[in-house]
């Protein structure tokens, strides 16, 4: 079984240094795949490795990706830009005399830009990239955990469209035991009109009788659809069992087991066969439903 479902949910939690962060993924239905990724400023060169890794996982759904990242704080680098603050000081000492002003303080000095620098110790290029290079890893955690929970569901959901087949496939039966017994009572019906205007048949010539009940049988006749269902069966318990995104397929294929049923609902001229036609409708609704999970 290799059935996969585009609904699915991963996580993975990591940390290094003062860094600590959680991944997770979320997907559900979509005709392509779209993913959205939601991470903090600063990582944007990450995004590029999030897609491609999806890509290369999956191929539908509507995925979206967050990132969590928390930094504890760690000691402080204070760098202080005393060329351009005793420039400050020197322009200030001059306003003062030139105006009979106070002095600024020296903590308004200090708060000018550029005077003050405040970097964190490890903020240096290797401690990035260890970074960097630990998320990808914890993200690759992620996606192996969303692609399992996608194939829990696909197995879910292989049961159930496999069980609506058979389901399927036992109507057609019916189907097929109801419709054999139509020409006999497509005969019986038009022999009783003919006796009831005709006067028994007085007068019809018997060719005329023939004709008109080989014309009526051919109308009733749902071999040819009942066949197409019965190759449309093999094709669904196929397609279950390829490998690969398959949901596409049996989309189109939902669509040719309605077609069939449809013509064998609009030929039917016994209520029996009509019930079945319906019921066949009902499983076929409930194939199409599961199917549109189907990556």
């Amino acid at each position: 079984m290799t059935l996969s479902s585009m609904t699915g949910f991963g996580r993975a939690e990591g940390h290094i240094g003062n860094y600590s962060w959680v991944w997770e993924i979320r997907s559900v239905n979509g005709k392509t795949l779209d993913i959205r990724v939601r991470i903090p400023s600063g990582l944007d060169a990450m995004d590029q490795h999030i897609k491609s890794t999806l890509k290369d996982s999956i191929a539908r759904g509507n995925v979206n990706v967050s990132l969590q990242l928390q930094k504890e704080s760690g000691e402080p680098t204070v760098e202080i830009n005393t060329e351009a603050l005793d420039k400050l000081v020197a322009v200030a000492k001059d306003a003062s005399k030139k105006h009979d002003l106070p002095m600024p303080s020296i903590d308004r000095l200090l708060g000018i830009r550029d005077v003050v620098a405040v970097t964190d110790t490890d903020e240096d290029e290797e401690a990035i990239t260890a970074r960097d290079e630990a998320l990808k890893a914890s993200f690759t955690e992620a996606v192996t955990s969303f692609k399992e929970a996608r194939d829990r569901e696909g197995k879910a959901t292989f049961d159930m469209l496999s069980s609506i087949v058979d389901e399927i496939e036992m109507q057609v039966g019916e189907a097929e035991t109801v419709a054999g017994s139509q020409p006999q009572e497509i005969k019986k019906r038009f022999e009783e009109k003919v006796a009831q205007f005709l006067d028994k048949n007085q007068g019809l010539e018997p060719e005329r009788v023939t004709q008109e009940l080989v014309i009526l049988a051919t109308k009733a006749d749902v071999k040819e659809e009942t066949d197409r269902l019965h190759a449309h069966i093999s094709s669904a318990r196929m397609l279950l069992k390829e490998k690969g995104p398959v949901g596409r397929k049996l989309e189109f294929l939902s669509q040719e087991f309605n077609r069939e049923t449809n013509t064998l609902c609009s030929k039917s001229s016994d209520i029996t066969l009509t019930n079945i036609g319906l019921a066949l409708k009902s499983s076929i609704d409930q194939l199409r439903e599961q199917i549109l999970n189907v990556e």
